[in-house]
């Protein structure tokens, strides 16, 4: 291991595997601290929690790339490939908890998918929900575009007994060709959406989240009408999502598909992002206006309740429907 390496750079160093399955290498991390405080007003929680490093979906948008750098894994696919499973404490985690105001609110994988292929095995999700069951009066998200989110309905039900509990499923599109070029080893969005039958059907809270929304690929009125379609009719209760912020190595991966597939998009790219990691205000306006008339349209809610958005608000009324530009073909 090199003597330079310091903090979770060295515990990544000298993490043992787990298990290797085919491209895809399982560390065990040392988890001093499983929730991380939130500072930025982009988010609407206080506290976010990421049971693993690195997440084997491959998704070719993810801005969480960059993470792996602080254990220097400056490879962006080892991202994808060498995936790290925290140690779960749970005395320690109930302890921390109890120094946690209960109307903080704490997001689940906002940064990897809690539910994630490595969770089958390793299950710190769900050792992290069996906690939160047992507590009362907490406000909890979950982020996830898996829909293993089912295989613990009872669970989140009880969990949900006692506390405010909110299940999203990402889906970005309907088009089961594209979710597959764009999320290589995420479920099909059929499977998500079905997820979301499943927790409804039991009475848990759980909605859409079309994350991220992708000026010339998915953004378009009619793809957004077709996703609030589908999520109303699996049951889900709210339809929300926002804009792509690449940065670092995440830009040098999204940008480098979209060179590849599409080298025509590379302008309007430039143009609505410039030299920002996020979308000028006019687009990411238009796009949210799209995605709450598309919700209103369907009786969706446009966000969580408890969960407000604080990213573009907008009054749909204000601003004009654009179809969008040219959908990415492949």
């Amino acid at each position: 291991m090199p003597s330079h390496l310091i903090g979770i750079a060295r515990l990544a160093a000298n993490a043992p595997s787990l298990q290797a399955k085919r491209t895809t290498e399982y560390f065990q991390l040392p988890a001093y601290e499983l929730l991380t405080r939130c500072t930025s007003t982009r988010v609407p929680f206080e506290w976010s929690i990421n049971p693993y490093r690195g997440c084997e979906f491959a998704c070719k948008y993810c801005y969480a790339r960059y993470t792996h750098e602080f254990m220097e894994l400056r490879d962006p696919t080892d991202f994808e490939h060498k995936i790290f499973a925290k140690q779960f404490n749970p005395i320690a985690f109930r302890e921390r908890l109890r120094k946690i105001d209960p109307q903080e609110r704490i997001a689940i994988g906002t940064a990897t998918d809690p539910y994630q292929p490595a969770e089958r095995r390793y299950r710190v999700t769900r050792s992290i929900l069996e906690i939160f069951a047992t507590m009362q009066g907490r406000e909890i998200s979950i982020v996830t575009k898996s829909d293993l989110v089912a295989r613990d309905k009872e669970l989140l039900a009880g969990v949900a007994r006692n506390n405010n509990l909110f299940v999203n499923l990402t889906v970005t599109t309907m088009d089961g060709q594209l979710a597959r070029v764009l999320e290589p080893m995420a479920p099909r969005p059929e499977l998500r959406l079905a997820a979301v039958r499943e927790l409804r059907g039991i009475g848990l809270a759980c909605g859409i989240l079309c994350a991220p929304l992708l000026p010339g690929i998915n953004d378009r009125e009619s793809d957004l009408d077709a996703l609030a379609a589908a999520g109303a009719a699996a049951g889900a209760q709210w339809l929300t999502g926002h804009g792509v912020f690449p940065r670092g190595s995440a830009k040098e991966v999204f940008f480098g598909f979209l060179s590849q597939y599409s080298p025509g998009l590379m302008s309007h790219y430039q143009r609505v992002f410039g030299d920002a990691v996020f979308l000028n205000k006019e687009h990411a306006l238009r796009i949210q206006a799209r995605l709450a008339y598309v919700a209103e349209k369907y009786r969706l809610a446009p966000r969580a309740a408890h969960f407000p958005s604080t990213l573009c608000p907008v009054d749909c009324q204000k601003l004009p429907m654009f179809e969008g530009t040219s959908m990415l073909i492949f």
